[in-house]
């Protein structure tokens, strides 16, 4: 169990690792990229593995024996307490193409069990998003208010869908590009405005700070929501998710508290609008 002091320097260190690898990213903002993987929706860059290294180290330094989880998979001992859950790059199709909407995002997990003893469950204890070409650091612990570089942020009220900003991501397989089109059709003609931006960190973010009203994603990865998800709900909102058959991914809204249900009609509607 980990005290007070010891998450006060774990939110310090969190934020510290975070900018300085945000400083590092945004120098190669311009430079030519090295794609390691390409799929028909993803890109893979040597960059993500070298920030995920440095973040790795940095918090392995601090915090010997918290496990970090990844999209590399588990460094550590997987059966610990306590997970870092890390993105080093959320947006890397942008920040390749030179695109500055991209973050490191960042939470703390604390492992807890079901009265039957099995440990399968976490809860985010602390979260951190930094977007390095905005300078701005996203923070949250639980219990506190959530921040935009120390100012305490809030959910909008929008409570209609014709008043919303509605954000939409369309994760990387055909399943889900299957699935998520149609909802983009319906959505669109009942919202104020639907928006792609390609990084669900700062989807949840800016959602917690009312620059959107809600954002919906099917097949989105733990390492992408886990900070954003605390920060949304100590602002104000909702992050109702929904685990799916593959391993570290849900289906997702994240809304200030108004809208998941009138968006989930239209999700779960078979008819024309």
């Amino acid at each position: 169990m980990m005290n007070r002091s010891e998450l006060k320097r774990a939110f310090e260190i969190s934020q510290t690792t975070v900018r300085r690898v945000g400083a590092f990213l945004k120098k190669q903002l311009h430079v030519r990229k090295h794609i390691n993987h390409q799929s028909a929706h993803d890109i893979k860059l040597e960059l993500d593995e070298r920030s995920q290294r440095k973040i790795e180290r940095a918090l392995r330094r601090a915090f010997p024996s918290i496990a970090i989880l990844g999209e590399e998979g588990i460094v550590g001992d997987p059966t610990s307490e306590w997970r870092w859950v890390v993105d080093p790059i959320d947006g890397t199709v942008n920040f390749s193409r030179g695109l500055p909407h991209a973050c490191i995002a960042l939470a703390l997990q604390q492992r807890r069990s079901r009265a039957n003893g099995h440990w399968d469950q976490y809860d985010t204890v602390l979260g951190v998003v930094y977007d390095p070409f905005l300078d701005e650091m996203w923070t949250a612990r639980r219990d506190q208010k959530a921040r935009l570089n120390g100012r305490v942020i809030s959910v909008s009220e929008t409570s209609t869908l014709g008043d919303a900003i509605v954000s939409i991501g369309f994760a990387k397989t055909r399943a889900t590009m299957k699935r998520n089109l149609p909802v983009f059709n319906r959505l669109y003609k009942r919202v104020l405005k639907v928006r792609l931006l390609g990084s669900a960190a700062l989807a949840m973010t800016w959602t917690a700070a009312g620059r959107l009203d809600a954002y919906r994603e099917n097949g989105i990865h733990i390492w992408d929501v886990a900070a954003g998800g605390l920060i949304l709900e100590c602002a104000g909102g909702e992050f109702w998710r929904r685990p799916l058959e593959k391993k570290y991914t849900y289906e997702l809204i994240a809304d200030n508290g108004r809208l998941r249900k009138k968006i989930e009609r239209h999700i779960n509607s078979n008819c024309g609008l």
